[in-house]
């Protein structure tokens, strides 16, 4: 089995992961552009992280500028194996209230404006992603939140809308009953991207807001998210330095193959490859690729 490396991409109230040993930033340039920001190396309890602000430190970067390409491939470029999303998000339950963490297994994609795949003309790929968050990752997240006395709930599902501005009423209500249970800005396509790049990817979606649905809470707000956002970050902290403490230090495989999603995926032939794309692919998929 590989060597577990651990990686971090942290949402709003999370641009850096303290008590690291060993820590380096250090930049990772990308055939499809810039990260977010320089990548932060270092061990927790022995194993290795790398940790990504997703908004770049200062949160600079809104979400559709976000490269999301560019991040999942400099991840994959260094070697980590499993990835933990941690994401703000509005809750559409009652019993989601501010605080609570919730392990989502599904998404619904309303992005519009946005690069969802590495690949395209000249290699056309097609992966399975009925079931888009890795058990086994999710399994070990579970434990560590419990481990560590923090509200989560697992399972549900998770809208991405395209932002910046939050929903209007009558989307918040449409989305309830679609059967929605969380709304955010940045899952999608980073979930997407990490299955294409045979990545294990989970999410742990803190609830800061009910939206604007709740007829007893006030619209959502930057100021009224803030306030959660302090206490979410310190609970993820914590909540990443027990899974790393329990992290199986080599890579199990996944229960429905997240790590060998290409192995069925790609559609074009050899002969019809574009040769400048596989260059470009050369850490997303070098290993069925053989660039």
């Amino acid at each position: 089995m590989a060597k577990s490396r651990l990686g971090v991409i942290g949402g709003s109230g999370l641009y850096d992961l303290p008590g690291l040993a060993n820590p380096r930033w250090e930049h990772v340039p990308t055939p499809w552009g810039e990260p977010s920001d320089l990548l932060h190396f270092g061990e927790l309890d022995g194993l290795e992280m790398v940790f990504l602000p997703r908004h770049g430190r200062g949160h600079r970067i809104p979400p559709t500028e976000i490269d999301y390409r560019a991040n999942i491939d400099a991840l994959k470029r260094v070697g980590v194996t499993d990835v933990v999303s941690i994401s703000a998000c509005g809750s559409f339950r009652d019993e989601l209230s501010p605080g609570t963490f919730v392990l989502v297994d599904q998404f619904i994609d309303r992005t519009f404006a946005r690069e969802k795949s590495f690949f395209g003309t000249g290699c056309v790929a097609h992966v399975s992603f009925a079931h888009p968050v890795s058990p086994g990752l999710a399994d070990l997240v579970e434990a560590a939140a419990q481990a560590e006395d923090i509200p989560v709930r697992r399972g549900g599902t998770y809208l991405v809308m395209e932002g910046p501005q939050f929903s209007t009423l009558a989307e918040s209500h449409l989305y309830r009953s679609w059967g929605c249970d969380v709304i955010g800005m940045t899952n999608m396509p980073e979930a997407k991207l990490a299955r294409e790049a045979e990545l294990c990817y989970a999410t742990v979606a803190m609830v800061t807001d009910y939206d604007c649905w709740h007829p007893d809470h006030g619209d959502v707000d930057v100021p009224s998210i803030l306030r959660t956002v302090a206490d979410n970050g310190e609970k993820a902290r914590r909540l990443i330095a027990r899974l790393a403490r329990d992290f199986p230090r080599e890579h199990p495989p996944c229960p429905i193959g997240s790590d060998l999603a290409l192995e069925t995926a790609i559609i074009t032939p050899p002969d019809a490859r574009d040769p400048d794309l596989l260059k470009k692919l050369d850490a997303v998929a070098g290993r069925v690729l053989g660039v």
